[in-house]
């Protein structure tokens, strides 16, 4: 039976837990991924606490950190989603994202919408993808690709 969160509490400590366990092994999001069997974006968020692991996944990251059971069973529950607390975030990278959504928010919004109607990108149907890639005059770039399903409005 799916279980449900309904305070944050539990799954920040056990992301606290699984930060700790992941830098005191050495190990990166993508080898926690690749033992989880989903993208990094997708594991790195549940282990995060915003999404539920399936038990076979939950149980190989928690052995790979050495979590636990009560922490696999932990990473199967529907978490309380929302990462970032009220108010304008202050970790300068956090705020970046949302200074680009101060910027172009409203431009995203028209284009969406002109593309395909009144309606959403779905945050639950979704993939992201970060890569690094070289910068033709020098240095880095990060190319972030945003990959929602569209939901359209519908009168009812």
């Amino acid at each position: 039976m799916i279980q449900s969160q309904f305070d944050t509490t539990a799954r920040q400590d056990l992301a606290t837990a699984a930060v700790e366990a992941k830098l005191r092994k050495d190990l990166s999001w993508q080898q926690i991924a690749d033992a989880a069997g989903f993208s990094v974006a997708f594991v790195t968020a549940a282990v995060l606490g915003q999404h539920a692991l399936p038990a076979e996944s939950a149980r190989a990251v928690a052995e790979l950190l050495g979590l636990g059971d009560d922490a696999a069973l932990l990473l199967t529950t529907v978490p309380s989603r929302g990462s970032i607390p009220g108010g304008i975030p202050t970790d300068p990278t956090i705020y970046r994202f949302y200074e680009m959504l101060q910027v172009y928010g409203t431009t995203l919004k028209a284009l969406v919408h002109e593309e395909f109607g009144d309606g959403i990108i779905s945050a639950i149907n979704f993939k992201l993808d970060v890569r690094k890639v070289a910068d033709p005059e020098g240095g880095e770039r990060a190319v972030i690709t945003l990959d929602g399903k569209y939901l359209p409005t519908r009168p009812f």
